[in-house]
């Protein structure tokens, strides 16, 4: 009849670390999920991240992966004045608690790593709700029980009729009864005398109806009823009070009000339940958004919103409107990212399936962070382009940016300007469906890339001319690859080598070479140890590194065609696997693995993305793994990886995910044309200084010799990029005493000179 189940109780308290000082978060504040309050905040919880306001001083804190938090789902948020914690519940059972004194994070797996067959996609957690020293969790299979003294888990309730799981939605506690609204069996009661809750034949059926939410106010139950109706219940049967004009989607009790949100309103009713506020979505100018849940302190209505982040107004004049929202990009799936020059990034929204189908299309806009400031062109501003997947900035003039559109042609956007190439003024061509006629116009653009001269290559699926350009002079240009395809094929990624090949990636026919300026020469590397002896001819990515080799990930794994000038000299080509000892054994580098993306820093390293795997950052010949990053040893949000660029200058690598972009202060900056700007840092190195010294802005294969004060070598070096760094060991065999340590550049030809020194005390 009754059945206990032991919780995994394992608790991982979290802090910010000196790892994570080498990280940003770059996460979307718009969508809020549901609202707490402390004595001196207001807490919104996002997708999968929050923020709080303080009252007192009016600053705003974001909290997400690179404090602690999980880059889940986000599904409900209490915060606990007794105790000062503020409880966070995920979708998949997750619970974080973060402590307001301290600002440590804790983290409890019991509820998502519980089994007694609860499948994983039913334990999420819904509500909490607080009474004496406890917590009751709502989840989606029962009730948890969580004690505030110890901070641990105490009984599970599973409440059915027949003892099984039922999504509870909403708990409260009216006259020693423990009330809990469930989805499918009504309103289930149990008297808190009784001390073995988890029989579940002492709970009771109080109401059989449909309900969504419940609430104790005014020494009443008050209900949320399916039909859309509040209803109370002092002891003798539930009473229409009030009625919504939509789905209500959240209800809360706030002393001598109750606050009802529904998509389009926010209602304030007084204990008589009499509307004493009504707040409409749509005469909310410029915050008109679909609300989520509301809540009320003092005189101050918070409403949590769908694309506005949470909003603030005055009670008694409700059209003072402030929105609280950090800044950050539109949306946390940001589909890809380009960096520019001067240090600011562009990010879009649209994408495609595994397949390359755009469909069902988008409808978003395009963000850019100047200086770390996110602004954004909204969707109607951009011509009525979906699905935008890739952005291309003119070498020399960031004010001139296309905009790759997989349905509707190629935007231009200059100086704010915003213009489109399409089938009626360019060479760009729709997709042709056989007996549909009437079908389009459907213009696959991904990838844009400029050469030397300024001409825009252009890659067009599913059509035989797949490779366009835009001449620097207005003109444009088609060219057939009829020659190496079999048939139409979608487009992928595209890039340009030091000889002028364009390299083209395709969902099923490997990746084509094209140079023009040899006589149209085309050469395909697909799969088959014949053909190019790529693992996959779904081919996701081709990279040109500092030595000119091409580097090509595909859904299946990772090849490397030694050099792109064979493409100049040779009629077929074929990539290696690249074979690293493991465990004693040769294995295939990255075997198997879905690559997205291959990025080369100043180093010639490689930051390679993966689609369920994080991120590998790998030597210049591959032969060493230097880095790997996932979702349990950083801040990575999703071991999806949907892009990743790099900011030449700083060596800062942001990684876009599934649920949201974050950045990794690397170390490889682009290497320069003179040593007229190399600088140390840092200096002088202090005793508590536990990293490495950086020599940067270097020109690349620049010679580095460090010695002591009185001449003696301690280390030796040649650039790869920008940057260099020093262990401050004597050729890593000791550390070197404090003292001046002086360093000698010279540049590869050794024409140009420069002296640096640098301070070590230890």
């Amino acid at each position: 009849m009754c059945k206990r189940v032991v919780f995994l109780f394992l608790i991982i308290i979290q802090t910010v670390n000196s790892q994570n000082q080498l990280w940003k978060g770059y996460f979307s504040y718009n969508e809020v999920k549901d609202l707490a309050v402390s004595d001196i905040k207001i807490f919104a919880a996002c997708e999968n991240s929050l923020f709080y306001k303080n009252r007192i001083t009016s600053d705003i804190t974001t909290v997400n992966t690179i404090n602690g938090l999980s880059g889940q789902t986000i599904s409900a948020i209490y915060h606990s004045e007794i105790y000062k914690k503020t409880f966070i519940g995920y979708e998949n059972g997750l619970l974080y608690i973060l402590n307001d004194v301290t600002g440590e994070i804790q983290i409890l797996v019991g509820i998502r790593d519980q089994s007694g067959g609860i499948p994983p996609n039913q334990k999420r957690i819904n509500n909490f709700y607080e009474h004496l020293d406890k917590i009751y969790i709502s989840t989606d299979f029962g009730i948890v029980e969580f004690k505030l003294v110890d901070l641990s888990f105490g009984d599970t309730f599973y409440i059915s009729a027949t003892g099984g799981f039922t999504q509870v939605v909403e708990i409260t506690v009216f006259q020693n009864y423990l009330y809990a609204v469930t989805k499918n069996n009504g309103i289930r009661r149990v008297n808190l005398a009784n001390s073995n809750l988890i029989n579940f034949m002492l709970w009771e059926t109080f109401d059989s109806n449909f309900w969504n939410g419940i609430v104790t106010f005014n020494n009443e139950l008050v209900a949320l009823n399916a039909n859309n109706k509040i209803y109370k219940n002092n002891g003798s049967g539930f009473v229409e009070v009030f009625s919504l004009n939509q789905q209500g989607l959240d209800i809360r009790a706030v002393l001598n009000q109750l606050v009802l949100t529904t998509n389009n309103n926010v209602y304030i009713l007084n204990n008589l339940y009499n509307q004493n506020l009504v707040v409409n979505a749509a005469t909310l100018q410029n915050f008109n958004s679909a609300f989520t849940a509301a809540t009320i302190i003092n005189q101050t209505l918070y409403i949590g919103t769908k694309t506005k982040g949470m909003l603030e107004l005055a009670i008694g004049n409700p059209q003072n409107v402030t929105a609280l929202l950090p800044n950050g990009p539109e949306l946390n799936n940001i589909f890809s990212i380009q960096t520019t020059s001067s240090g600011n990034l562009w990010a879009v929204y649209g994408d495609y399936t595994q397949f390359n189908n755009p469909y069902p299309l988008d409808s978003y806009g395009i963000s850019k962070m100047i200086d770390g400031v996110w602004t954004y062109i909204p969707y109607e501003n951009l011509l009525d382009a979906k699905s935008i997947v890739r952005i291309t900035v003119k070498p020399g003039n960031e004010d001139e940016v296309y905009a790759s559109s997989y349905f509707s042609g190629l935007l231009k956007i200059t100086n704010n300007q915003i213009s489109i190439f399409n089938t009626s003024n360019s060479t760009l061509e729709s997709l042709v469906i056989p007996g549909n006629p009437t079908y389009g116009p459907d213009i696959r653009v991904e990838q844009t890339v400029f050469d030397k001269a300024g001409n825009l290559w252009v890659s067009n699926g599913l059509i035989a001319n797949m490779i366009k350009v835009l001449r620097s002079n207005g003109q444009w240009q088609s060219y057939s690859l009829d020659a190496v395809l079999t048939g139409l094929t979608a487009n992928s990624r595209m890039s340009i080598d030091k000889n002028g090949t364009k390299w083209l990636c395709t969902l099923d026919m490997g990746v084509i070479g094209f140079n023009e300026n040899y006589n149209n020469k085309k050469i395909k590397i697909t799969d088959g140890e014949s053909n190019g002896n790529l693992p996959s001819a779904a081919v996701q990515v081709a990279a040109v590194d500092n030595r000119n080799q091409l580097w090509i990930g595909t859904r299946r794994g990772l090849r490397v065609l030694p050099s792109v000038d064979r493409f100049i000299s040779e009629d077929e080509l074929t990539a290696n696997a690249i074979i690293i000892l493991e465990d004693g054994l040769p294995q295939e580098l990255l075997y198997s693995q879905f690559i997205t993306d291959i990025v080369v820093d100043g180093a010639n390293n490689k930051w390679i993305g993966t689609a369920d795997s994080g991120v590998f950052l790998l030597s210049p010949n591959g032969q060493e793994t230097l880095e790997r990053f996932t979702i349990s040893n950083s801040p990575l949000p999703s071991n999806t990886i949907n892009d990743i660029d790099i900011d030449g200058n700083t060596g800062e690598v942001f990684i876009s995910t599934l649920k949201g972009m974050v950045s990794f202060k690397g170390n490889a900056t682009k290497s320069k044309e003179t040593l007229s700007n190399v600088y140390v840092y840092p200096n002088p190195v202090r005793p508590e200084y536990t990293g490495t010294i950086k020599i940067t802005e270097l020109t690349n294969k620049a010679n580095i010799k460090i010695t002591d004060i009185e001449g003696s070598l301690v280390y030796e070096t040649t650039s790869e990029g920008g940057t260099i760094e020093w262990d401050t060991t004597a050729f890593g065999k000791y550390k070197v005493a404090s003292g001046v340590y002086m360093i000698f550049i010279s540049t590869e030809d050794g024409l140009e000179t420069t002296v640096k020194k640098v301070m070590i005390v230890r």
